[in-house]
């Protein structure tokens, strides 16, 4: 017999965490590149499914099994995600379910950052004023991966566009974002090969 789900490709799930999408610039321009490939990926925004902050786990653990790859996207807040996501984390990556001796829903997964910092890249770095690259600041993510079984990717990032720019910051332009949503959108692409 022929097995069709041999040849049926599974696409990438990107968890979008945004409180305020539609007041974003970067995050808002990746959702509408990642939208131009329903066949590639899933954007599914978690502010948006879950205003009221309850989360409907069985239906967020049937999505992630539904996919090959997993994408958390988000601004940077306080040096680590928004609090819905970290919410998404606590309940959804359950005992025997993500981890554990019969946890391994997430087992080889591709799992990746994609983020968008306010300040310049040069601020997180050693010689920055925060003397850690977003590398160094989301290792938990990295160990959270790693505790699952599932394929740390290196994180895609955008920087540079605060809200309350200084005089003398240089400020991404409107193609500093088309470029960068273009090569997310490549990036993602990759991790399916």
């Amino acid at each position: 017999l022929f097995d069709k789900s041999v040849f049926i490709m599974k696409k990438t799930l990107v968890i979008v965490t945004h409180p305020h999408i539609d007041q974003s610039v970067v995050n808002k321009r990746w959702v509408e590149e990642l939208e131009k490939h329903p066949d590639q990926f899933t954007v599914h925004q978690i502010y948006q499914a879950y205003p009221d902050g309850v989360i409907d786990v069985a239906k967020e653990q049937a999505l992630v099994e539904e996919h090959e790859n997993l994408v958390f996207q988000f601004p940077v807040y306080w040096f680590n995600c928004p609090p819905l996501l970290k919410q998404w984390l606590d309940e959804v990556l359950t005992y025997g379910w993500a981890y554990g001796s019969t946890g391994d829903k997430l087992k080889n997964k591709k799992f990746m950052l994609a983020v968008s910092a306010g300040v310049k890249e040069k601020v997180y770095s050693e010689y920055g004023e925060y003397k850690l690259s977003l590398e160094q600041i989301f290792t938990p993510f990295k160990l959270t991966a790693l505790y699952i079984g599932a394929d740390y990717q290196p994180l895609h990032a955008f920087y540079g566009l605060d809200t309350n720019p200084s005089e003398d910051d240089d400020i991404p332009t409107h193609q500093d974002i088309e470029n960068n949503a273009i090569e997310y959108v490549q990036k993602l692409l990759a991790l399916s090969e």
